[in-house]
Parts: C-alpha cells; sequence; structure tokens
C-alpha cells in the first residue's frame, strides 16, 4: 500500500507542478468560450450587409423593400432564452426596382460580376413575376453569385410572401389591421414536466450545457488517458520501470500511475467547476434580472452527477489507455494503436445532438446502460431530462464492473507487456498473456 501511495503521490506531484498544468487550468475554460462564441462572431462578421436589387413585377411591394433589412436591438430575456436564435446578424441594403414596365434582369444580372470595389456591385437579384399576387403557378426567381446563399434567398422571400399574403387579403377587403391581427404568429414556449411534476423551461441553454458538460467529461479523460500512455512507453523506453518492477509489484505500479492521474483530473476539473460557478453566478444575476430562474436546469444534483460520472468514465478509458502503453514501445505505435479504438469510446460524443434532443429514446437507453459508453451518456440523460433511478443504478453498476474488469486486464497484461521488448503483440498473444499472467 505505502509503495502504491508513493507512486500515486509521484504521478500527481509531478503533473500538478508543470507549468502546462497550470496555464490549461485557466485557459482550457477561455478556449472552450471561445470555440463557442468566436463561430458566431466570425460568422457576424463574414455576413456582413449585402446589397441587392429586387426586381417587381407587380409594383406593389415598395413599402416592404424601401429599407434596409436588418435583425432588431437585442433583448436580453429573449437571447438568455434563446428565443432570438434564429435571428441572423446580416443586414441586406436594398435597391427596389418597380419592374411592370420591363422585367428584364439582365441589367441587374450584369451587376454581380461587377468589380468588387465598384459601388454598382450587386450580391443578389429578386425577381418577382408580374402575377406573383394572382398567379397560381407564380414563381419568384432569386440570382446570387453563390449557389449557397440561402440565407439571403430565404429572408427576402419570407418578407415578399409576407407581404404578398397581405395584398391577397386586402384584396379580399380585410383592411391592414385585421390582417396583422389574423397573421401574427403564436410564440411556444418550452417546458419540461418533470416526474414529480414540476414545470422548467430553459430547453435551449439545457441543450448547450449538454455539449459543454459532456465536453468536460471527456476531454480530460482523454488527456489524461495518454499521459499515462506516454508515460508508460517512456518508462520502458528508459528502462526504468525494470527499476520500479524489482522494489514493487505490476498492479501496485499501475494502481499508482492510474489513482495518480485521476486526481489531477480532479484537480483540474474541480477548478473548472468554481470557476464556471464563478461565472454562472454572474450570468445568473443577469439572468434574474431579466426573469429567468437559472436553477431550472442548473441543479445542484448536475454537480453531483457530474463528479460521480467523470470518476467512472476516467478510470474506464484510463485502463484502456494503460494497456496500449504497456504492449507498445513507442509512443508512435502507441498512437496507432488507441486511435481506432478512440474513435468507438467516442462514439456518444459523435451522437450526442440525438441524445440531447431525445434522452428517452431507445439509442440514448441503450448507450446509457452499456460499458464504456454509459458514463458520459448517462450524464448528459441525467442534465436534460429525469431518466428513472434504476437506470442510474443499472449504469453506476455496469460501469463499476467494467472498471473491474478492465482493470484485471490491464492489470494482468501490464504485468507482462511492461518488459516485454521488441513487435508489438498480436491479439493471439495479448490472450496469451492474459492466461499466463
Amino acid at each position: 500500500m505505502n509503495k502504491m501511495l508513493a507512486v500515486l503521490k509521484r504521478e500527481y506531484l509531478a503533473a500538478v507542478r508543470k507549468k502546462m498544468f497550470i496555464v490549461m487550468t485557466i485557459l482550457f475554460p477561455v478556449l472552450m468560450s471561445a470555440a463557442m462564441l468566436l463561430p458566431g462572431l466570425m460568422m457576424a462578421r463574414g455576413l456582413g450587409e449585402k446589397k441587392v436589387a429586387v426586381l417587381d413585377g407587380t409594383g406593389k411591394l415598395q413599402s416592404a423593400f424601401t429599407r434596409t433589412i436588418a435583425p432588431e436591438q437585442p433583448d436580453v430575456k429573449k437571447s438568455l432564452s434563446g428565443r432570438r436564435r434564429n435571428e441572423l446578424p446580416q443586414s441586406i441594403k436594398v435597391d427596389y426596382v418597380d419592374a411592370r414596365a420591363n422585367t428584364d434582369p439582365k441589367p441587374y444580372l450584369d451587376r454581380l460580376n461587377a468589380d468588387r470595389k465598384s459601388s454598382n456591385r450587386l450580391d443578389a437579384v429578386l425577381v418577382v413575376p408580374n402575377d406573383a399576387i394572382d398567379g397560381a403557378d407564380a414563381k419568384m426567381t432569386f440570382y446570387s453569385r453563390s449557389s449557397t446563399d440561402v440565407i439571403t434567398q430565404e429572408r427576402l422571400s419570407s418578407i415578399a410572401n409576407r407581404t404578398i399574403q397581405r395584398l391577397r387579403l386586402g384584396a379580399r377587403g380585410l383592411d391592414s389591421d385585421a390582417v396583422d391581427a389574423l397573421t401574427r404568429n403564436v410564440p411556444v414556449d418550452g417546458v419540461q414536466l418533470s416526474r414529480s411534476g414540476e414545470q422548467k423551461k430553459g430547453g435551449e441553454l439545457n441543450l448547450i450545457l449538454g455539449f459543454l458538460f459532456a465536453a468536460l467529461l471527456l476531454i480530460p479523460s482523454f488527456i489524461y488517458g495518454l499521459e499515462i500512455m506516454r508515460g508508460i512507453v517512456q518508462e520502458k523506453s528508459d528502462r526504468v520501470v525494470e527499476v520500479l518492477i524489482s522494489s514493487m509489484s505490476p498492479r501496485q505500479l499501475l494502481t499508482g500511475k492510474i489513482l495518480g492521474i485521476a486526481l489531477v483530473g480532479l484537480t483540474q476539473v474541480t477548478a473548472w467547476m468554481l470557476m464556471l460557478t464563478a461565472v454562472g453566478a454572474y450570468l445568473g444575476t443577469i439572468a434574474a434580472t431579466a426573469g429567468i430562474n437559472v436553477t431550472q436546469f442548473l441543479r445542484p444534483m448536475v454537480f453531483v452527477y457530474f463528479y460521480l460520472f467523470f470518476v467512472l468514465g476516467y478510470l474506464t478509458y484510463v485502463c484502456i489507455y494503460a494497456i496500449a502503453g504497456a504492449v507498445c514501445n513507442s509512443e508512435k505505435e502507441a498512437q496507432q494503436l488507441i486511435a481506432p479504438v478512440s474513435m468507438v469510446m467516442m462514439l456518444p460524443w459523435f451522437l450526442m445532438l440525438a441524445i440531447i434532443t431525445n434522452p428517452d429514446s431507445g439509442l440514448a437507453i441503450g448507450f446509457s446502460l452499456a460499458p464504456v459508453f454509459g458514463p458520459l451518456t448517462m450524464f448528459v440523460r441525467a442534465l436534460v431530462s429525469e431518466p428513472p433511478i434504476a437506470h442510474l443504478l443499472i449504469c453506476v453498476l455496469v460501469s463499476l464492473a467494467t472498471i473491474a474488469a478492465f482493470f484485471w486486464i490491464t492489470a494482468k497484461i501490464f504485468r507482462v507487456g511492461i518488459l516485454s521488448y521488441g513487435k508489438r503483440p498480436t491479439v493471439a498473444e495479448l490472450w496469451r498473456w492474459l492466461k499466463v499472467a
């Protein structure tokens, strides 16, 4: 026991004293936030302002297009609740043309290919036919330099269609106020009904939190799994492991390494949780002023589940990386061996959207109760819904059994493989190691 604790202490202190550990502990939440926010900011900058011409063959859509089309100023409450997620940060400057006399778009299409610096250049042209209001087969045409400019196309066609519908209803004798009242949209509030009958809102934020917490649970497990794999390979290459094995059993060495690195991961995750709590408290204050109850999707049990499934997931993944380190003689070999295995272990991440949006589906339940995949999937289910207690208990028991089996296999392979050099063993040789170890 003392020797195992000595290895644990050495692995832990060696990791936490590294400058990279301190830097990543501080910077990782910043990098995660940047990864989530920067694409949106870059998209806003990339969309910019579009200049389009609308050739109106009806001559009756001028009121809809004689203005710059831009998103409204953000509303704090709507933004926090996710209701403005469909609004795009693109403004459209419209050049309206009454084309009842001439609907030939060629002069305007030529402006699509004008010099980039030309003030006459257009980004798109929308042609509205003469019979758009009364024609049963009328069809608008959208011209653009890009076949994928669907954002501009959708916004222009939506505005044109709404105006045409108003004109059609007006032609039937309805005034504009009545038309507005009859065609107004009815907003939808998403409400989660818990098993106890409690109603909870904030589904959009739960979606974001699901991805964020899943990343925080998954990434450290893989990072520190790689650390263990590299450490074992390095000790084999330097023949340090021969000295270590002479003074302790392979099981003590393996246990100390795994638990030492596990504590490193828990230390880092705890630091991130404290940072997240501080930021959450600040945002919660802002949300409270907007009338949003943050506790409905950030429940205290979320953090309990996070630590529970982090430990289960970490111990599951790290045994696999330890096996790779024990059977390989170089880091390159180990990476080649572990790459396809890592892809399989990340299946729940690749299916995360389906699991988050439908946590009670057969797919989500199956993954949450399966070995290896259970900790991550069950945590996400517990975050966004209320899985039965039986499912949680089964997941924990299956994960513990998986860890015990993996640890037994790892210890046996580690015992033989840690002193094996030369070519990487085949599957048949690994099976023989398990039987003789």
